[in-house]
């Protein structure tokens, strides 16, 4: 999965034609790590329909500050540059994709 910066953010995610799906983490979260190879798998299923990118928050602290991020994960989804879809927490496959049946 490709990440996204503060500096690329408006370029890669709120510019893009295509649904975005953004994993807010950090190094030190576990359920951010557990996360991350589901999203990684929807990513290779639905890539076609949908991007998925991951932002640290610790090295990028000004968008998720911008869209009030207080806890991780949580995964925005941004389609023709708003928020659409807000999910918080780590969830298993079926309840992500359920989570985003309207986008894939």
């Amino acid at each position: 999965m490709k990440a996204v910066t503060d500096a690329d953010f408006a370029t890669e995610v709120l510019e893009n034609d295509k649904p975005v799906l953004v994993d807010f983490w950090a190094e030190w979260c576990g359920p951010c790590r557990m996360v991350a190879p589901i999203l990684e798998e929807i990513s290779k299923e639905h890539g076609d329909k949908i991007d998925i990118v991951k932002m640290n928050i610790d090295e990028n602290p000004r968008v998720p500050q911008e869209y009030g991020i207080m806890r991780i994960p949580t995964m925005n989804l941004y389609k023709g540059g708003e928020v659409v879809k807000q999910i918080m927490g780590a969830k298993p496959k079926a309840a992500l994709l359920r989570d985003l049946a309207d986008y894939i």
